[in-house]
């Protein structure tokens, strides 16, 4: 569910502030008996090096912060828009903030993000969906340039966010202040999905992704600004946040599951036959080439456990970095742009009405989306995939009575089999006609 934050909520790289905060007890009772403080805690996920599995561990949980932070430097907090593609409420925004980037360097930070930018919308599904992303850059002046932790720990930064690898004494995790993280991404105009980049070449990131942010957005994720494979932290954390994907790896020390069938859409105690006989999970993709490589089948392993629960495909970028979503994942992504973005949106007459002789445009999700254009629920056939048209050109008349034009759009997309999530792949807009 989105809502909107007073100065404006906007872009960030891949993952979620939305990590669970858990209570425990630390300390010991007194001798007057007196209860232990408690802590609060969150999750995260990190990756130990470019190509090995992630792992999970628990860090303290930041405090939090006032809703609005007095701007620390000239320029903290300012927006700048990286990608525009229609209006706030129809399109899904990202928020990138900064870490460890002086007054001097939020020009490189700038640049930073479009360089992260597309590389993340170069994998699919955001390739096919560019068109469904907005993307902001809020400025977060520190006073040190870099981060902590780089390169080694003993390295100490003041910086806004308070980035530093080590965290937890993990080398790989680099943590932030997710609590100031809330308040810069709420100065952005909208914010679906946050994420930090710290000023670094060190490989490094993490997920806050557990549960959904009660701020709004979907999650915050961390990445090195400068690393070439950092962006796939950001990729998969996505996966968390936006697909609601399970990962897809697992521990041995874990053993056998033995619970109750999983949520997540890609992990299942069910084998391929089981699926197929029950019509369950990713039953309508089975047999289908992949493309992280492979057949969609039931391969065991997965969600921590190695044995009792199955994934999709073999390696898939929920199980290891560089790999694809596979083809079940793509369809859980494609349904999380949905849910903050419409297949159709335009700027023609914010009031809900256009003149007569007013053009009026309209933006499609992806290159497979198809626009059809009615006057009083008839359909105009000649407009047909026309993304501008002209009201008085598709037949409306100068009566001086009201008359209604409607766009419908229908994204077809191949990567979709679920028809409940193929209804939400229509949208449409109307306007009233007026002289």
């Amino acid at each position: 569910m989105r809502r909107r934050i007073s100065l404006a909520t906007g872009v960030a790289l891949t993952a979620t502030l939305a990590a669970t905060l858990t209570t425990t007890l630390t300390g010991t009772a007194s001798a007057s008996g007196a209860t232990p403080r408690a802590e609060r805690t969150q999750h995260v996920e990190y990756f130990t090096g470019p190509d090995g599995h992630p792992r999970h561990t628990t860090v303290p949980a930041s405090p939090t912060p006032p809703r609005s932070l007095l701007p620390s430097a000239a320029g903290d907090g300012a927006v700048t828009p990286v990608v525009e593609s229609g209006p706030v409420g129809s399109k899904l925004d990202v928020v990138f903030i900064g870490d460890g980037y002086t007054g001097d360097q939020q020009g490189d930070f700038h640049a930073d993000v479009r360089t992260k930018w597309d590389k993340m919308s170069a994998v699919e599904p955001y390739a096919s969906y560019k068109g469904l992303f907005n993307v902001w850059a809020v400025d977060a002046v520190s006073q040190d340039s870099g981060v902590s932790g780089d390169p080694v720990q003993e390295v100490k930064k003041n910086t806004a966010l308070s980035s530093g690898f080590f965290c937890d004494g993990i080398e790989r995790l680099l943590c932030v202040d997710t609590g100031k993280v809330e308040s810069y991404a709420a100065k952005a105009p909208a914010a679906d999905l946050v994420v930090v980049l710290s000023n670094s070449t060190k490989y490094g990131g993490a997920g806050y992704n557990d549960v959904v942010s009660k701020v709004g957005y979907d999650g915050v994720a961390t990445a090195s600004s400068d690393n070439a494979k950092s962006d796939q932290v950001a990729i998969h954390e996505t996966g968390h946040s936006l697909g609601k994907l399970a990962d897809e790896y697992q521990y041995d020390e874990y053993g056998t599951y033995t619970g109750a069938e999983p949520w997540e859409t890609n992990i299942s105690k069910l084998t391929a036959e089981e699926q197929t006989a029950q019509r369950q999970k990713w039953y309508r993709w089975i047999g289908r080439t992949s493309p992280d490589g492979g057949t969609v089948g039931a391969f065991e392993g997965g969600g921590y456990y190695p044995k009792g629960l199955y994934r999709p495909t073999d390696n898939s970028i929920m199980r290891t970095l560089g790999h694809e979503f596979n083809l079940p994942g793509r369809e859980a992504m494609i349904a999380g742009f949905y849910r903050h973005a419409k297949p159709l949106s335009s700027t023609s007459g914010t009031s809900g009405k256009v003149g007569r002789a007013e053009r009026v445009t309209v933006r499609l999700a992806t290159a497979g989306t198809t626009v059809r254009w009615y006057v009083d629920g008839r359909e105009v056939f000649s407009a047909l995939g026309r993304t501008t048209v002209i009201p008085r050109s598709l037949g409306v008349p100068a009566d001086g009575r009201p008359h209604t034009l409607k766009a419908v759009a229908v994204d077809h997309t191949d990567a979709v089999l679920d028809p409940a999530l193929r209804e939400r792949l229509t949208g449409s807009l109307s306007w009233q006609v007026v002289r």
